[in-house]
Order: C-alpha cells, then structure tokens, then sequence
C-alpha cells in the first residue's frame, strides 16, 4: 500500500487526533494544524502533502479563505484539496466546487475510518 502525507486543518483538538491518530495508525505521514495560518506557512516552506483534510468553519481564516490563499500563490498544485466540514449547504458545495475541491465530506455523516477511506479513494484515483 502506498503512503501518503496528509495535512489535517482544524480548530477543533479533539478531532484533529482523532483523525491522525486513524491516518498514523495506517501508516501515514501526518501534519496537524489548528490555525490555517501555521497551515499556510508549512505549505510555504516545505513540499507540498499529497492530500489536505481542511475544515470549514475556524477562528480567523475559514476553509475557503485559506484554500483561496493556497490557491492564488499557487501552493500545493498537485495536493488534493478535501473539504472536511459539518457545513453542508448548496452554497457551501458550490463554494468548494468554485475552488476545485476534490472531496467534500460532512463530518456529522462519516465516522473516522469513513473519512479515511475516502481520502484514500480521492488520492488512488488520481495515481490510478
């Protein structure tokens, strides 16, 4: 099985183990970040991580915000971008779409192993 390194962005402590601790115990490479900005100035200095599980809702930068970053200095082109939220609006899909997301997951409809299987399905579907 391949790894991968993945970036996890949320403010929420509490999910963000709990997510690496399922990608790590699968042998994975894991970088968590609680504010977007410190996400932002890793993705600035080192390679850019095959997939990012970013949330939505934060203090400061949302989601959207800081992928709209990544996306204007042209950070990260070849990571796959997934959208780990509990926001599940229309609007909120045609945003994620507008910023060419490759996933969209709703936090509150997908346990951890879930989250984790699709992030796999995204990431071997491009190297397929």
């Amino acid at each position: 099985m391949a790894t991968y390194r993945i970036y996890l962005v949320d403010d929420d402590r509490f999910l963000l183990d709990m997510y690496a601790v399922k990608f790590k115990n699968a042998g994975h490479e894991v970088r968590a970040f609680q504010q977007p900005e410190e996400f932002l100035a890793a993705l600035r200095s080192d390679p850019a991580p095959d997939a990012v599980l970013i949330d939505i809702v934060m203090p400061g930068l949302t989601g959207f915000e800081t992928i709209e970053t990544v996306r204007r200095e042209k950070l990260a082109l070849t990571t796959k971008i997934i959208f780990l939220t509990n926001q599940g609006l229309d609007q909120d899909l045609d945003k994620a779409k507008e910023l060419k997301a490759d996933g969209y997951i709703i936090k509150a409809s997908a346990i951890p192993s879930e989250v984790y299987a699709e992030t796999l399905k995204i990431l071997e579907k491009v190297a397929a």
